[in-house]
């Protein structure tokens, strides 16, 4: 199986509101950017999206090391929410609904494809990668009303 290195971000300006992800792509010496939004949409929302959208970008399974700021979609694996989440038929401790639950499903199905390890990154600081798919998800919410 191929290694591939991924970053991931998220963004909305307003919560909700406008919203949009970008992704890095790195495998050997080959680099792929990536992003996209949506008009009216939540920052968790883009941080899956965010995810999602870089794993359907690999041709092959591949061994994945995905770096998010997201402690939402960081902790939903290292935590094993989402374990509970499909024992509980998508309900979370508390018996309500979880949220973003087609996202999750999306983005599971996809992991049954590709052996992904999550690493959680710290946002808005000096890690370059992870700052430039803030720069990339920043841009693509100016992009949406174009």
């Amino acid at each position: 199986m191929k290694q591939v290195l991924i970053y991931t971000d998220g963004a909305c300006s307003g919560n909700p509101g406008p919203g949009g992800w970008g992704a890095v792509l790195l495998f050997g010496v080959y680099r792929k950017e990536i992003s996209g939004g949506e008009k009216h949409t939540t920052n968790n929302r883009m941080e899956i999206q965010a995810v999602i959208e870089a794993l359907k970008a690999l041709n092959e399974p591949c061994l994945v090391k995905l770096y998010s700021d997201s402690a939402y979609v960081v902790n939903c694996f290292q935590q094993g929410w989402i374990y509970n989440w499909m024992k509980n038929g998508w309900r979370t401790s508390k018996g309500l609904a979880v949220e973003n639950k087609e996202l999750w499903q999306e983005l599971w199905q996809l992991m049954r494809k590709h052996k992904v390890e999550y690493i959680k990154v710290k946002g808005h600081s000096d890690n370059e990668l992870n700052n430039h798919c803030d720069f990339l998800a920043r841009e693509a919410i100016k992009h949406l009303g174009k």
